[in-house]
């Protein structure tokens, strides 16, 4: 849609309420023996299983498409009734898009690949515009651009929007997901009013964090994006996408997520086309709690690699 410069002018935060709210999510909603194990199960459909180092080589995202394909191990499915269980999609730099692609052949599992210029989102505009084509020719589904945050913190809103229009128009078929990088936005306002601006260019998801920096997903911020998603789908009627990224490590946080989800946008947003959770080491530990769930014993994290 066009710029509404008067909406997102509207747009405020009340942080104190936003904080609140999200402390005590924890302590209002917990799920306990077979639920819990059917909503663990629930969020590894749901991950975005990344890896997004300097050192990665085409072995490892090989052996992590492997995890993607079968992410917990066949005899625990079997028990749990969710044979065919898959993650939600690979993550990977623009180099390794091919070697995931080819390693994932055969499956409906997509390949993202972060652009623009990730994690920062400073190199020459023209070249982040044609990394994305590049990542689309190669085979990747969903591109995960960074904003330039310096638009949000001016309050250039102009330029964001067209930042992101031309962006969306770049990945053509491809779904796009807007990396606000919100622990260097620092406000809520800044949080609200830039998820609102990305819808409106066209953004599919939008994205918490690249994980990189020092402050990534947080319950608050969530709380803060998921309520622009709904009031811009109770505007517009278009529905988009939330992508929590960065710090979600634990099952019982993935716990906490989705019972946000729940509460604020409802069963529609529990869907891999409307939610996911961008992480590497996440698999592990629910894979460990469904583990005790089936044997009452804990095992060791190493039993449970990525890669």
């Amino acid at each position: 849609m066009e710029l509404d410069l008067d909406w997102v002018a509207a747009v405020q935060a009340n942080t104190s309420a936003i904080e609140r709210r999200a402390a005590s999510l924890g302590g209002r909603r917990s799920v306990k023996k077979d639920y819990q194990a059917a909503w663990l199960c629930k969020a590894i459909s749901l991950i975005d299983l990344t890896t997004l180092s300097g050192d990665d080589t085409e072995g490892r995202v090989r052996r992590l498409c492997a995890k993607a394909r079968q992410p917990v191990a066949p005899w625990m499915l079997e028990r749990l009734g969710m044979e065919g269980l898959t993650t939600g999609a690979v993550c990977v730099y623009h180099e390794m898009v091919e070697t995931a692609v080819r390693a994932l052949e055969g499956t409906n599992i997509p390949v993202a690949a972060v652009s623009t210029g990730f994690p920062a989102g400073l190199s020459p505009y023209r070249l982040r515009i044609a990394e994305i084509g590049e990542s689309v020719k190669a085979g990747a589904k969903e591109i995960d651009i960074v904003i330039s945050r310096r638009h949000v913190l001016t309050g250039n809103w102009q330029a964001l929007y067209d930042e992101m229009r031309e962006m969306r128009a770049a990945c053509g078929e491809a779904h796009v997901k807007a990396i606000l990088a919100t622990g260097e936005l620092q406000t809520l306002r800044n949080v609200a009013r830039a998820s609102l601006v990305c819808m409106m260019a066209g953004a599919d998801f939008i994205k918490t964090s690249t994980g990189k920096e020092t402050v990534n997903a947080t319950l608050p911020v969530s709380l803060t994006m998921i309520r622009a998603i709904r009031d811009y789908e109770a505007r517009t009627g278009f529905k988009v996408g939330y992508k929590p990224a960065g710090g979600i490590s634990k099952a019982k946080d993935a716990l906490l997520y989705l019972a946000l989800m729940k509460d604020e946008l409802g069963h529609p947003w529990l869907q891999p086309d409307l939610f996911r959770f961008g992480a590497s080491s996440l698999l592990g530990d629910i894979e460990r709690q469904l583990e005790h769930h089936l044997t009452g014993a804990y095992s060791a994290a190493n039993r449970h690699a990525m890669a």
